[in-house]
């Protein structure tokens, strides 16, 4: 077989990648104004097929992105993008992942609620789908981490910024899960990177255990938030059972909430049924 035009090419030092990649195909998009320090490119080759190539620009982004390429190694999930191929620049890494069709939920660049409430938005118009769609798609996110917790992972940095949903096809993917880690581990800054909405209150302090249960208090605040009509939490759509389940498992002390995302997901699916 003639060899891939992007996959099968590992280093380029002479030009930089998006010039490789301009040589190679189409770029078709481009992601400059991100605040995790990374550059990424859509790039459609020759055949049709589509790509999403992301560079580390800055130190914090390329430790990030070797950690992102061990998470993905040891992580498969059909909602989750892979990273199935890295090239070597002249100063770190570029990944290369399968494009996906979709609109991303929140845009840290909107600083604030507006990108969320804005009419119009990706949040608002997925806030008003059917409820079981929304639910379907809350699920989708919840087997990924089953899978995430069956590797010995835990989630840092997971928000709705994560989440890339495809109206047509009616399917969550989550993207940039590239500080997640092997744990429980402790915490030895004085906080996670992450969005407030969605942190447990041992993300903030120094000397702390970030374990499982620190997971399953963000998939709370995610459900939280993905099953309500606005941006306040006043409007919950997933009936008075699934809501106790969705409190316990954010309660601020570790002990009392669900001991590990199986645990959750199996009272989730009961408190559906009833």
């Amino acid at each position: 077989m003639p060899p891939h035009p992007l996959l099968d090419f590992s280093r380029t030092s002479s030009v930089s990648i998006e010039a490789r990649l301009d040589r190679i195909g189409r770029i078709f998009a481009a992601f400059r104004s991100q605040d995790s320090g990374c550059v990424s490119y859509g790039v459609r080759l020759a055949d049709g097929e589509r790509w999403f190539v992301k560079e580390a620009v800055t130190r914090d982004a390329r430790r990030s992105l070797d950690r992102a390429w061990a998470f993905h190694q040891a992580v498969q999930h059909p909602a989750i993008v892979p990273q199935v191929h890295r090239i070597a620049l002249r100063d770190g890494w570029a990944v290369v992942m399968p494009w996906r069709d979709g609109e991303v939920l929140y845009h840290p660049a909107a600083h604030g609620s507006a990108d969320r409430t804005a009419p119009g938005s990706a949040m608002a118009r997925f806030r008003v789908l059917p409820l079981p769609l929304v639910v379907r798609a809350f699920e989708r996110i919840l087997s990924a981490h089953l899978a995430v917790e069956d590797s010995g992972h835990v989630a840092v940095d997971f928000y709705d910024g994560s989440l890339l949903y495809d109206f047509a096809a009616r399917t969550m993917h989550l993207v940039d899960l590239d500080e997640y880690r092997p744990g429980p581990f402790i915490l030895e800054d004085e906080r996670l990177p992450g969005s407030t909405r969605f942190m447990a209150p041992e993300e903030f302090v120094r000397g702390a255990a970030i374990d499982i249960r620190t997971t399953v208090f963000t998939l709370g605040r995610a459900a939280r938030l993905l099953l309500d009509s606005g941006d306040r939490e006043r409007a919950w759509r997933g009936g008075a059972a699934r809501l106790a389940v969705v409190e316990r498992a954010a309660r601020a002390e570790p002990g009392q909430r669900f001991a590990s995302v199986r645990e959750f997901a199996r009272a989730w699916r009961a408190a559906g049924g009833s």
